[in-house]
């Protein structure tokens, strides 16, 4: 190895000498040769591409290839090591030659190749003679997996009288084997259900169509599918798949009626809207292919009417009009059905429809009479006397028996007051005059009623209207209130009047204005008609005394319009009012209300002015009552309502949390203005209260008790006094039990309060306020 690159080194130096003296580039393109040169020299492996077969089975390791140096001359000085996948157990290397074997069964749809690492060492130096070098072990295909349809079984839907060569789905089978060595892998399929009806692709597994097929000859057939490996050699491997495949339906049938003719029968007294009869179309083909509408042909008098049942799809016949078994008993029709959606691809074949003939009989039934009018109008004048006609009604009995008819009026009792009708005839009279301002329209109903058979019944209205008689003469519509000014000119309008009439005339009412005969030569108001049913009422003179006459009454005739014409006297009443010339209503009915009270204005004010002093003089005497009943005391309770605050509400001890309402306890700290001290008296000990215990650990209550101690340390201008507050909890567990003085007899000068040095710092400012105040009083 040495004397070789020893040797390299020296042609590189002669080929590099002639240009020693030539350009850098030179120099460079004799290096690149020498470099070139010295790797054609080097040496390196030499090896097969390694294969080794699958489920191969042997007791002794099985020879697939050699690996072998060019620098092994073969005495044994070098050794052959390989690692890597399997190196060691599934492969193993004869160190002495390359050579290596495999030592099991191996399967190639598991691990198709194995990566390895080979090197190769000096025994003599333990050196790598040649570098590590890697390569890689291919596992031979062997046939030895079968086909396998991995989506079966397979549905198939397909259209009937699909012509020739349509497809229908295409089936796909898999096999494990390697596709790239061998036809292990490549399959082949094949139909062994299904002919004459279906063919598949060999290579591909399209099923397709091999005939048309009708689906109301068959709706569902089942195809087997093949499919072989080694392009179905011998030896090769099989599976089957099932096809099914379903043919969908196509509007390829005609509707057909069941009967050519069909025979039906309805009442004559069936109403509009019975159902006479049904009629069926079949269809052979189905869901809304089988969807069908029916119709009438050849009803010219439209007596009769079709619907068609889309649950059912039957053709219902109903009764369009009223049959009379009398007039016509037998109807003849033609009836037609046909498909709602046609497929015109089949058109050309033959009409999507069928016709058929429906004969209906009328049946015969006792019918009720019947009036020859529904409604009957009539008419009659008001006040007619009693029993005058106001008309006659008809009805026979339709059927041929003609039975007798019986008449009655069946509503209200004052209708039967007014009106009666005689049951044979039907003739209608009244009971009683009729007025026309009462009721000027009258509705009965009229009954006929078959005298063999009072079952059969119909009814008649019959509309009375009451006539107009001018029976009532035109009035006033309302009472004119009227003044009159004393200043008033001559000619002046005082009002303006108008007129009613109850009566209804045939034109329009004209009334008619004027004086009566006893005021034709009144001196003081005229009255002009104003031709438009109105009158105006004027004065006559100028200057009226309400001394000399306060009322007018004049007399005022109005005349109607009517046949024959009515009149009537309205007397106008006309006040005389303290006015200039313009009339101020408020004012005239006042003067009016005080003349007829007999009063004048002044003795009105002193009327008004002796009430007010009585209402007066009675306020003052309840009010001097009120301020007798109060009480002496009344001082004396505002002070003690300053310093007694009372709840009633009794705790339920120590664990009672809910019986109370702490927030009146806890007030904001106040300052008290200056104020004397208060002995407590015999009266107010007994005000003492019950109190119960809470106990002293409490937040609240600390806190609170911090707040007065607060409020009585600010309070520099005068000392502490008792404050009689009923809590109704007083706390427990103090050393110095109760604070408060009430429950106790002793006065403030009987009580010591040494005690309270004993209390701590924090009623420290206390006790020196009561020693120091005790040291004063004494």
């Amino acid at each position: 190895m040495n004397f070789s690159a020893s040797l390299s080194l020296v042609l590189t130096l002669v080929q590099l000498w002639p240009c020693s003296l030539s350009t850098q580039n030179c120099s460079t393109q004799n290096m690149d040769q020498a470099f070139k040169a010295a790797r054609r020299v080097k040496r390196g492996w030499v090896w097969e591409p390694l294969f080794v077969t699958e489920e191969q089975t042997s007791t002794v390791p099985v020879y697939i290839g050699q690996l072998r140096s060019d620098l092994d001359k073969e005495d044994g000085n070098l050794e052959y090591v390989l690692t890597g996948e399997g190196a060691g157990s599934t492969f193993i290397i004869d160190e002495n030659n390359g050579k290596i074997y495999v030592t099991e069964k191996l399967d190639r749809e598991k691990k198709a190749f194995y990566t390895l690492r080979a090197q190769v060492i000096s025994r003599s130096t333990q050196l790598p003679v040649e570098p590590e070098s890697e390569f890689i072990i291919k596992v031979r295909d062997i046939n030895d997996n079968e086909p396998q349809f991995l989506d079966g079984p397979y549905v198939a839907t397909v259209p009937e009288m699909s012509p020739e060569g349509t497809s229908v789905t295409q089936v796909t089978a898999t096999d494990r084997d390697d596709p790239s060595y061998g036809n292990s892998a490549r399959l082949l399929y094949s139909l062994i259900q299904g002919q004459p009806y279906f063919s598949v692709e060999p290579k591909t597994g399209v099923i397709r169509m091999a005939s048309q097929m009708d689906r109301e000859t068959k709706d569902q057939y089942l195809v087997i599918i093949q499919a072989k490996d080694m392009v179905g050699q011998a030896g090769a491997f099989s599976a089957t798949a099932t096809v099914t495949i379903n043919l969908s339906d196509i509007n390829d049938n005609p509707p057909k009626f069941q009967q050519r003719l069909y025979h039906m029968n309805v009442s004559e007294e069936a109403p509009v809207g019975t159902t006479v009869g049904k009629v069926f179309a079949e269809d052979s083909d189905i869901g809304e292919n089988a969807a069908m509408n029916y119709f009438i042909e050849e009803d010219s008098e439209g007596v009769f009417d079709i619907i068609t049942n889309n649950e059912t799809q039957e053709g219902i016949i109903l009764l369009k009009k009223r049959v009379d078994y009398e007039s016509k008993r037998r109807y003849s029709i033609r009836a037609k059905v046909v498909n709602r959606y046609i497929d015109y691809r089949f058109l050309e074949e033959e009409p999507f429809e069928d016709k058929t003939v429906v004969k209906i009989s009328v049946e015969n039934a006792d019918e009720p009479p019947v009036f020859t009018l529904e409604n009957y109008m009539m008419e009659i004048a008001e006040g007619a006397m009693s029993g005058s006609l106001v008309g006659v009604v008809t009805a026979r009995d339709p059927d041929d028996d003609d039975c007798p008819v019986r008449y009655s009026i069946v509503d209200g009792m004052h209708l039967k007051r007014l009106f009666s009708i005689n049951e044979h005839n039907g003739t209608i009279i009244t009971t009683k005059p009729l007025d026309r301002e009462i009721a000027s329209w009258h509705n009965i109903t009229v009954t006929a009623t078959e005298t063999r058979n009072p079952e059969k019944i119909s009814e008649a209205n019959v509309y009375i209207q009451v006539l107009d008689v001018n029976d009532h003469a035109p009035e006033f519509p309302k009472y004119y209130e009227t003044f009159v000014c004393e200043n008033a000119v001559s000619g002046q309008l005082i009002q303006s009047i108008s007129a009613v009439d109850q009566d209804d005339s045939a034109e329009d009412h004209n009334f008619y204005f004027s004086l009566a005969q006893e005021a034709t030569n009144n001196s003081h108001f005229t009255l002009k008609d104003n031709q438009d049913n109105t009158a105006g009422i004027f004065t006559a003179k100028s200057g009226f005394r309400r001394q000399e006459q306060f009322y007018f009454y004049l007399p005022i005739v109005i005349l109607d319009n009517g046949t024959p014409p009515l009149t009537s006297t309205n007397t106008l009443t006309i006040t005389v009012c303290d006015c200039d010339t313009e009339v101020n209503t408020f004012y005239c009915r006042y003067g009016a209300f005080m003349y007829a009270m007999g009063l004048s204005t002044e003795a009105l004010v002193a009327i008004l002015a002796c009430i007010l002093i009585l209402l007066v003089f009675l306020l003052a005497i309840v009010a001097i009552r009120q301020q007798r009943k109060k009480s002496p005391f009344s001082e004396k309770m505002e002070e003690f309502r300053e310093n007694i605050v009372r709840y009633d509400d009794e705790g339920g001890g120590e664990e009672d949390t809910e019986a109370f309402d702490i927030s009146a306890l806890r007030t904001r700290t106040v300052m008290r203005t200056h104020k004397p001290r208060k002995r407590i008296t015999t009266e107010i000990h007994s005000l003492y209260r019950q109190s119960l215990q809470v106990g002293p650990d409490s937040e609240i209550f600390r806190q609170f008790i911090s707040e007065k101690l607060e409020e009585a340390n600010t309070d520099p201008t005068a000392p502490p006094y008792d404050s009689l507050q009923t809590y109704a909890f007083e706390g427990t567990g103090s050393l110095a039990g109760s604070l408060s003085s009430l429950g106790s007899n002793m006065s403030d000068a009987d009580q010591s309060y040494d005690y309270l040095t004993d209390w701590g710092p924090n009623f420290k400012q206390l006790a020196s306020m009561y020693t120091s105040h005790r040291s004063v009083r004494d």
